[in-house]
């Protein structure tokens, strides 16, 4: 479990990370460079999880050396399900991480929800719904990996 305590919001205690794959930490189908050591370091902290539709068919094999629960989503219109997901997790006890439009609903239920403006872009619904804004998946990680920058950016 990662604890931190952002001042005027309260304690966070995070046991999940959930990120969307591509666009998020991938592009093409490939991982972003820093990312897998980042993702394992967390691991030992929270459970990992990886939501994607696998656009590329690619997830499984890039994602084979992180220590992370990867899911493919079926559905045609994956922001319920990623939502659903977030649900089923505990919100109170997720952090979620995305860049795509399928991606506001698991970041406004989450209780921490973080945007990537990576090298996809990002839609602009996804702002309106996370907490933060980072310029890649690496600042992301390292907010979790480094707290006190969360509670720099956060604290009221």
């Amino acid at each position: 479990m990662l604890r931190v305590e952002i001042p005027g919001r309260g304690l966070l205690e995070l046991n999940h990370l959930v990120l969307d794959f591509n666009g998020t930490f991938a592009c093409d189908g490939d991982l972003l460079p820093g990312v897998v050591e980042r993702l394992n370091a967390l691991a030992e902290k929270m459970t990992v999880h990886v939501l994607t539709a696998d656009t590329f068919g690619t997830a499984a094999e890039k994602c084979a050396s992180i220590r992370a629960k990867i899911v493919v989503l079926r559905r045609p219109l994956t922001g319920p399900e990623k939502e659903r997901y977030i649900e089923g997790l505990g919100s109170t006890q997720t952090v979620a991480i995305g860049n795509g439009a399928n991606d506001v609903r698991m970041l406004r239920r989450a209780i921490l929800g973080i945007a990537v403006l990576g090298p996809e872009g990002l839609a602009a619904e996804v702002l309106q719904a996370a907490d933060v804004l980072v310029r890649d998946i690496n600042e992301a990680l390292d907010l979790l990996l480094k707290p006190k920058r969360l509670i720099a950016t956060l604290r009221l």
